[in-house]
């Protein structure tokens, strides 16, 4: 079928709703949007989807989750008696018809005899992955956009073990979305009948005393939050998920002194107050600094709409004056990675066969913070499922244990109940170092300064590139394939020379390809890269510390090519300096590729 006869389809046949129909006919005529709209399917990836809102194949919409349920639901049936009996948890954030889409969620499961836990009030994707494994049940649904614009929903999909569901089970849900050719035929349930029926219940209280009860034993220095419990704290959820839970573990482990931004602490999809609801973006924090002036506090940080990223800022003073550094998630990782690892082994609570997670675009100084504790490092791709899945591998079903996993997209995670990145968990953790670094007469600015001291300066940024619709996407794809073209052409170190427009390329890593192309004055030496198949390109670029890089993949949930770069020098000018050119000759390059 066109996307101009799905186009009338939608418009008119009665199984869909009057106000689909009239958001419909109100584009009439415009062709580029009518196409947009309809030119393919919402596209199922990296455990679900993400979409703007609004009617058509290629939106968010009451019917495209339906479609992804069923499909869901078919694969939990061909996965047996068991795994429906054992059913799925399903949760939301505050995005609009989060809630509605997790009712329809739940009702489409129903109708297969598939029962659900449905949270009885939003509850943050730390919380969806934990109460999987606390439930046990089969699997997850947690309706979210992340940090998306206010214009986006998703939906995502997680495992029994309550990380995102793994690749071949994924491909099987598609397999049962694209099986799916009239959408008339999906079965529906009334929540009140799913209800009488048993299929649905709902949860909350319990879920959350166990969460938070988890989470307090995993404080580091409770003696430090003692003598600092007084400590002047600002948070703000940002319209979101995590007012309740974050308030509530910071209460639980002893911090009596937190301020929360009162313009962003109900829940609202329309974000209001930010221009995007992104802890990433020092401007999402800009009313929280505002009030840690006015209440001197020492410590502000913000979570995403559904709780699973933290942006940090802390006072320090220049010049005599009151100031609020914002730290990268790359800063924040090293920190707490440090922090972590330096308390346990004091402690004597650092286990041999002790390991850490980060990912390929992540610092690489965490690799020198690791050696130097005696705990392996394990690199895995971009996406926090990939961590979850090392955790489950090595730790649960192996003789390792695991200590800390971070992402350079402000993402951390400590402990084994949660296989995804939790804000939650983090924000304790850090208002924990806080208070151990106060106890030592310092800031956490102080803090960064001496983890650059001990293991050399590093620096890391990323530019992304936005290109919406069907044109953009093609643009992206077609940018990654020219990449590879000239990748091919280079037989030797001298041809691979400014390949990427300036910086010396001494290897580069294909994920897509799952080979390592090193280049030598005579020739290329390939290897086998050891992890899944991504559409990935990674430039090893030498450095000071042999540890430059930079690095371009299209993003998984948003139609963006990103560039990322990194560079590495026992002198902190050298580094930044090297930072910027190789930032902008890349960028540049790069940008080229997009035609």
């Amino acid at each position: 079928m066109s996307y101009m006869d799905e186009y009338r389809f939608w418009t008119e046949d009665p199984f869909f709703d009057d106000a689909t129909r009239q958001e419909l006919e109100a584009i009439r005529g415009d062709d580029k949007e009518i196409e947009d709209r309809f030119y393919k399917d919402l596209e199922f990836g990296t455990a679900g989807f993400r979409g703007v809102l609004g009617a058509g194949t290629n939106r968010m919409n009451v019917y495209t989750v339906a479609k992804a349920s069923t499909g869901l639901a078919k694969y939990i049936l061909s996965c047996g008696s068991e795994a429906i009996a054992r059913g799925v948890v399903i949760s939301y954030d505050s995005r609009h018809f989060s809630p509605e889409f997790a009712e329809i969620t739940a009702t489409t499961l129903a109708s297969y005899g598939i029962r659900s836990f449905l949270s009885d009030e939003l509850r943050p994707v730390p919380m969806l992955s934990f109460s999987v494994r606390y439930f046990k049940a089969f699997a997850g649904v947690m309706i979210t956009a992340s940090h998306n614009p206010s214009k986006y929903n998703g939906y995502k999909v997680y495992g029994e073990d309550g990380g995102q569901v793994p690749p071949e089970a994924c491909d099987v849900i598609l397999s049962e979305i694209e099986s799916i050719t009239d959408l008339r035929q999906m079965k529906k349930m009334s929540i009140e009948d799913a209800k009488a029926g048993g299929f649905v219940r709902m949860f909350g209280s319990e879920a959350d005393e166990a969460y938070t009860s988890m989470l307090c034993g995993l404080v580091v220095d409770r003696d430090a939050i003692s003598r600092q419990s007084d400590m002047s704290i600002v948070y703000t959820p940002l319209h979101g998920s995590g007012n309740k839970p974050v308030r509530r573990i910071l209460d639980a482990v002893g911090f009596k002194n937190i301020h929360v931004v009162t313009e962003q602490e109900k829940p609202d999809g329309a974000f209001p107050t930010v221009k995007l609801p992104n802890p990433e973006d020092p401007a999402a924090l800009s009313l929280a600094i505002e009030l840690a002036k006015k209440t001197d506090a020492s410590l502000v940080f913000g979570t995403d709409p559904d709780s699973d990223r933290i942006g940090v800022a802390a006072r320090t003073y220049e010049n005599g004056e009151v100031k609020y550094r914002c730290f990268t998630g790359n800063q924040m990782g090293l920190m707490l990675l440090d922090y972590i690892l330096d308390a346990k082994r004091k402690a004597g609570k650092l286990p041999n066969n002790s390991f850490a997670v980060t990912t390929i675009v992540s610092t690489k100084l965490a690799r020198p913070v690791c050696e130097a504790y005696g705990v392996e490092l394990m690199e895995v791709l971009t996406g926090f499922k990939f961590i979850g899945e090392k955790i489950k591998i090595n730790d649960e079903f192996g003789s390792k244990h695991f200590q800390f996993g971070f992402e350079e997209s402000y993402g951390y995670l400590a402990g084994l109940d949660v296989r995804d990145k939790d804000a939650v968990v983090a924000a304790m953790l850090i208002c924990n170092m806080a208070a151990a670094s106060f106890e030592a007469g310092e800031t956490l600015v102080d803090r960064l300064a001496h983890v650059y001291e001990k293991y050399g300066f590093g620096f890391e940024e990323a530019v992304s590139v936005t290109l919406e619709g069907k044109e953009g996407i093609e643009k992206i794809q077609n940018s990654m394939k020219e990449l590879r073209l000239e990748l091919e052409t280079c037989s030797d170190l001298s041809s691979a020379q400014c390949l990427i427009g300036g910086p010396q390329v001494l290897a580069v890593r294909d994920y897509k390809t799952s080979t390592r192309y090193e280049f030598t004055q005579t020739g290329v030496i390939k290897s086998n890269i050891d992890l899944p198949k991504s559409n990935v390109l990674l430039y090893e670029l030498g450095g000071d510390k042999g540890l430059d890089w930079a690095c371009a993949r299209p993003s998984g949930t948003e139609p963006k090519l990103k560039i990322y770069f990194g560079c590495y020098d026992k002198d902190e000018a050298a580094a930044l300096l090297r930072l910027a050119s190789t930032k902008q000759e890349v960028s540049e390059y790069v940008k080229t590729k997009l035609i």
